[in-house]
């Protein structure tokens, strides 16, 4: 039923606030800063294998 529904179409504001909420129960504040710059890393080394990929080796 939901399999073709965006995923931000199921979350609203209340969602977003509790999981905010939990995210910071969970990790402490002096954590979440660390955690981002973690993930932010993840992604961009992410895109750069995913663009050394596609584009053809010599």
């Amino acid at each position: 039923m939901f399999m073709n529904a965006p995923l931000f179409g199921l979350i609203g504001t209340g969602e977003i606030i509790v999981l905010a909420i939990v995210v910071v129960v969970l990790f402490g504040a002096k954590k979440i800063p660390e955690l981002m710059k973690g993930l932010g890393q993840g992604m961009k080394e992410f895109k750069k294998a995913s663009k050394d990929e596609i584009e053809p080796h010599p």
